[in-house]
């Protein structure tokens, strides 16, 4: 069997913009869950068993190492360490046997986490979301830089992870960085502000 090594989406370093990083973390495994028909009570029972919690509609369950957030009418996605859950959407098929199907998830989506005191500046320049009035937990399917993405509240205040598709990594990238730096260079701002 051959020894393969996953590779990033881009393998970019983090890049810290005023007070916003920008990291792509690809230490992330995904794997999607939907119930099959009928087995909405089960795949419930398998979710609560392995996160704790099912996760409801708008919202993850950030329980580690497994966590996972309500994609659909009983479709979740499940993320967990890429270092010991390389095979998660195999374990996962293993878990809830017949009554879901999981799909491997990892290498159609790229992860960013975005930190820092400006971050829900950024936000709301990329997308149309209530970023201020989310809390930890709470996620958001929108739409950034025409490219659909989900955005997810992490348990710092300040801290956001965002998925969207592996194949435009590039082109979010771009998006994340350009916003930070408009954030960055913008009179009234943080960064832009004379130090008092």
């Amino acid at each position: 069997m051959h020894d393969l090594t996953p590779t990033p989406a881009l393998g970019v370093e983090a890049r810290t913009i005023g007070s916003v990083t920008i990291t792509e973390n690809s230490g992330v495994a995904l794997a999607s869950v939907a119930a099959r028909r009928g087995e909405s009570d089960v795949c419930a029972n398998g979710l609560k068993a392995l996160l704790g919690a099912v996760p409801e509609v708008g919202r993850a369950v950030l329980h580690d190492p497994e966590a996972g957030f309500w994609m659909g009418p009983d479709q979740w996605m499940i993320g967990a360490p890429m270092a010991t859950h390389e095979d998660l959407a195999d374990q996962l098929k293993v878990r809830f046997g017949t009554a879901a199907s999981v799909t491997e998830q990892s290498g159609a989506w790229v992860v960013f986490d975005v930190t820092g005191d400006s971050m829900p500046d950024l936000c709301e320049l990329l997308c149309n979301i209530a970023i201020r009035k989310m809390k930890a937990g709470d996620v958001q399917r929108t739409v950034i830089h025409q490219l659909g993405c989900f955005v997810i509240r992490r348990a710092s205040d300040d801290h956001i992870r965002i998925l969207g598709p592996r194949a435009a990594a590039g082109s979010l990238h771009h998006a994340l960085v350009t916003a930070a730096k408009s954030i960055a260079q913008a009179p009234g701002t943080a960064e832009g502000r004379p130090v008092a």
